[in-house]
């Protein structure tokens, strides 16, 4: 009996090496594989501390704050920040994460604050310090993943509701914006900035604000009535 498991769960995994798509799987192989990735890395399974997303067509698992909470509380790590900066329109802060054994590992967090004031510049600044402190906290422990600040800077990424205990992938993520609404948006962006008086010459590059506009317009595809994922729904 717990042969046959075990040769499951190489299969399960086997099927995950090869593809690298969780999508591939059974709902019953991907909640397996689930269990099996929070076991290797001694976490909970029961609190949910890795999401979905699909990523360049492939569905896999990215790290939430719940992960990162457990591994810094589970193996005593401690996070400093030891430097911040400003280089053109990017604020990076660097984080310094240690072990009770004496190792220690660095990365950094950024995130883009040009023409940002007030609040959204705090509250981007904040977003830098939690960049750093979870992608130092996942470096340090070994886990090669993406964290859930990561994702939203990654026009590709698009997060997908998996039932937890079924594995049943719940709604089909909703198709990125096609090459002609980007054009679009970025030319509606370049009418906007000429409106308010600022010449797009002397932006580094106006079309840096393509992925921002990516996220936004997949965010409005996602409430649209239009989308085969809400017309289910209703």
């Amino acid at each position: 009996m717990e042969a046959g498991m075990a040769d499951n769960k190489l299969a399960v995994i086997e099927q995950v090496v090869a593809r690298g798509d969780l999508s591939k799987l059974s709902d019953g192989e991907r909640v397996a594989y689930y269990g099996m990735v929070c076991d290797s890395v001694g976490l909970n399974p029961l609190t949910q501390p890795f999401s979905y997303l699909t990523l360049n067509g492939k569905l896999v698992l990215y790290a939430n704050k719940g992960a990162t909470d457990q591994l810094r509380s589970r193996d005593h790590i401690s996070v400093t920040i030891v430097g911040t900066e400003r280089q053109d329109d990017v604020y990076i802060v660097r984080a310094r994460a240690t072990a009770p054994d004496g190792r220690s590992d660095e990365e950094v967090g950024a995130v883009h604050i040009g023409g940002l004031r007030g609040d959204a510049l705090a509250n981007a600044f904040m977003k830098a310090s939690t960049k750093a402190k979870r992608r130092v906290t996942l470096s340090i422990c070994g886990l090669g993943v993406l964290d859930e600040s990561e994702i939203e800077t990654i026009p590709s990424a698009v997060k997908v509701t998996v039932e937890p205990e079924t594995g049943e992938i719940l709604a089909s993520p909703p198709p990125p914006p096609n090459d002609a609404e980007v054009e679009r948006g970025i030319a509606a962006l370049l009418a906007e900035l000429d409106a308010a008086g600022v010449n797009p010459g002397k932006l580094p590059d106006a079309r840096a604000h393509r992925e921002q506009w990516l996220i936004t317009a997949r965010e409005r595809w996602a409430r649209n009535p239009k989308n085969p994922a809400n017309e289910a729904a209703q």
